[in-house]
């Protein structure tokens, strides 16, 4: 060899890695070439003065690995295709530009267009429409995303920035720090201990935890009065896999879609990338326009749209409560048309004023409503079980579905969780967060009339664990949200929860997890600001 290894003994590294690392330099490096002999490990470790056996151990690593190979009765030799060679990605010359112009585009929302007979044969979405004109933009040709990849990468959006300012009230979290952790842990424990290895192992039933299931029908009939059966709830990662699911049973490219708007972006997206043609439903003080749907039924005839979104015990984001009357109107319009209605009550444990308003799913005695539930502002977001309640003839289906995606939702959790339900600790810790989250509420709008002077106009502040205020300001919502950043603050603005035109400088608040000094300090800080 033309390189000398050097071994140290007093060295924390082992030797048969100092020698491994030594070979390997050497290889990478140049210095020995592709087919050149090695000696042999007990010529080698004679000349080091250490074990064969340690030598040998290094040569067997750099075997496994690929970076020498041995032949019966001729010898140790440097590998002729060096793993990094093998490893090495393919130098690429396509243009950017080439690569996005060679990608199929999603057209603008295409009004009315239903799947009939097969799927949509758009020519600006088929693999033959990706032309390119010559050199490496040929390379590209046959090459396509799904339609359902192409519509995520339409719009910007869940653009998270890596650095979180300090204060956070773009996002709704809990106060995570009223959790009883204790009592979760020793449930958690509990289970644990009981070494059922049925957990390590995938349940045949992909709904969910049947305990868990009965607990939470139980749980829907007492405080949201929605009589359903177990075998009608599906247990879900979460609300946003929730509505995923709904969208796949039940969306197919072209179908009207009816969501708020302003509405939840996380179910926008979801449709969009079905393919369902989104109509945007205007929301007043009485939560989403029944009168607005019935305008789209004159307007065409035969309108029939598969489903309307709503989050109705508290609007997102403006946070108003659909009325009892409007309520039972969007049902009955419902029924008449034949579109199903997926309620999303995300947050309804959290009502402020009046008296308590029963989910569409109580209201409903035909199978209209989908409704959809999730622990994440209740407990903690990190938890990511929800539960979908469906029409007792659409929940095979959806337990299919359910599979599909992943198979189930974690077991222990789920056994953790009925018994969390099973023993009275939700609901009274449900009940402690009301009276706290009560008072916060209280704190931020007491601080946007002091700090604002008056100026500022608070929506939704009946019910949920935040509030949209809409603010005066020479700036525009972007600079705002730049300087507010900078001074430490992250809020957001509204803006992208609309598909129509968005009103200048409205902004959501979120509360739930700030103490009484930060609530005012920050409302503060973000008055001096905007003014």
């Amino acid at each position: 060899m033309d390189f000398l290894i050097h071994v140290d003994q007093s060295s924390g590294v082992a030797l048969h890695r100092q020698i491994y690392d030594s070979i390997r330099g050497a290889i990478l490096s140049g210095r020995l070439r592709s087919g050149e002999k090695l000696p042999s490990t007990r010529a080698l470790s004679k000349s080091l003065g250490i074990a064969r056996a340690t030598v040998t151990m290094s040569f067997d690593s750099l075997l496994s690995e690929g970076y020498i190979e041995a032949s019966v009765g001729a010898g140790t030799f440097v590998s002729r295709a060096l793993p990094e060679e093998l490893m090495r990605p393919a130098s690429s010359t396509v243009d950017p530009a080439t690569l996005e112009a060679s990608t199929p585009k999603v057209k603008a929302r295409s009004r009315g267009r239903k799947r009939k007979d097969g799927p949509d044969t758009d020519s600006s979405l088929s693999s033959s429409s990706s032309s390119s004109t010559s050199g490496d933009a040929d390379k590209l040709q046959g090459y396509r995303l799904s339609w359902y990849a192409t519509a995520l990468r339409s719009r910007q959006w869940l653009n998270f920035s890596a650095d979180e300012p300090e204060v956070q009230l773009s996002f709704g979290r809990p106060a995570m720090t009223e959790f009883p952790m204790r009592v979760w842990n020793q449930l958690l424990l509990h289970h644990a201990r009981k070494r059922n290895l049925g957990l390590l192992d995938s349940p045949a039933n992909a709904a969910g935890f049947m305990p868990l299931r009965e607990q939470l029908a139980a749980y829907l009939s007492r405080v949201r009065a929605v009589a359903c059966q177990p075998e009608q709830v599906i247990v879900v990662n979460g609300s946003q896999q929730g509505i995923d699911l709904v969208a796949r049973v039940l969306i197919d490219r072209g179908d009207d879609v009816c969501i708020e708007d302003p509405g939840y972006i996380g179910a926008q997206k979801s449709f969009e990338a079905m393919g369902a043609n989104i109509l945007p439903i205007p929301v007043d003080k009485q939560g989403i326009s029944v009168d607005a749907l019935k305008e789209h039924e004159r307007a065409r005839a035969g309108f029939s749209p598969q489903l309307v979104y709503v989050t109705p015990s508290h609007q997102s984001p403006t946070g108003v409560v659909l009325s009892v009357p409007r309520r039972l109107e969007l049902i009955s319009w419902a029924r008449r048309v034949g579109a199903y209605i997926v309620e999303d009550d995300y947050d309804s444990e959290y009502r402020y004023k009046g008296r308590p308003i029963p989910a569409l799913a109580g209201l409903d005695h035909a199978g209209t409503v989908i409704y959809i539930g999730t622990l994440s502002k209740v407990l903690f977001p990190s938890l990511r079980l929800g539960y979908l309640v469906v029409p007792l003839d659409l929940a095979e289906v959806f337990t299919r579905a359910k599979w599909l995606a992943d198979r189930h939702s974690p077991l222990l959790e789920q056994q953790v969780l009925a018994d969390f339900i099973r023993l009275g600790h939700l609901e009274r810790h449900i009940r402690k967060m009301r009276n706290l989250y009560e008072q916060k509420r209280k704190l931020v709008i007491e601080a946007l009339k002091k700090h604002f002077r008056g100026a500022a106009a608070v929506l939704g502040d009946a019910a949920g664990i935040n509030v949209v205020v809409r603010i005066p300001s020479e700036l525009s919502d972007e600079e705002l949200v730049a300087r507010a950043k900078a001074a430490g603050i992250g809020i957001s603005s509204t803006a992208h929860f609309y598909l129509g035109e968005a009103p200048r400088g409205e902004f959501q608040i979120n509360y739930a997890h700030l103490n009484e000094e930060t609530i005012d300090s920050c409302i503060e800080t973000f008055a001096q600001i905007a003014t």
